[in-house]
């Protein structure tokens, strides 16, 4: 059976080999950290940035449906749909021009009962990134083209 003293002898002989392996592996955590740290920030910034396009995609997905709910409609003129439009794409805080909304065709009320219009939205990711410098998607454009049949009297 082992006395108080003699279990005291061994962890003290156990704890110092421990301790002499401990002060070697001085800046391990460092080092460690410095290799992971920028495939770590590569994948979390990537991630911002995919999210944010997946929300500006449905943004202006939204605009161009609404743009073009006005474009079908007796009256309707091309003016009137890039401001549904944009205004569409106001409430999700994208400031957007009538540059960036195009109406086929031009203006919409001469297209004939059930012919097609569509309203294009298009954004460059750059003036819609969270990001500084987009890493991913920096020059790309993103675009949403919604059509429906015009609705008039025939």
């Amino acid at each position: 059976m082992l006395t108080t003293q003699t279990l005291s002898l061994l962890v003290q002989k156990l704890v110092k080999p421990c301790r002499l392996f401990r002060k070697q592996r001085r800046g391990a955590a460092a080092v460690e950290f410095a290799v992971v740290a920028p495939v770590f920030f590569l994948l979390v910034f990537g991630m911002i940035e995919y999210g944010r396009m997946v929300m500006v995609q449905q943004i202006i997905t939204n605009a161009a449906r609404e743009g073009c709910r006005v474009a079908v409609l007796d009256g309707s003129t091309t003016a009137s749909t890039q401001t549904a439009a944009i205004n569409a794409m106001a409430s999700g805080n994208i400031t957007i021009t009538t540059s960036n909304v195009t109406v086929n065709p031009s203006p919409p009320s001469s297209a004939a009962y059930g012919s097609p219009v569509s309203v294009t939205v298009t954004v460059p990711f750059n003036q819609v990134s969270w990001l500084p410098s987009p890493m991913y998607l920096g020059g790309k454009s993103m675009t949403a083209t919604t059509t429906m049949r015009r609705e008039t009297v025939q």
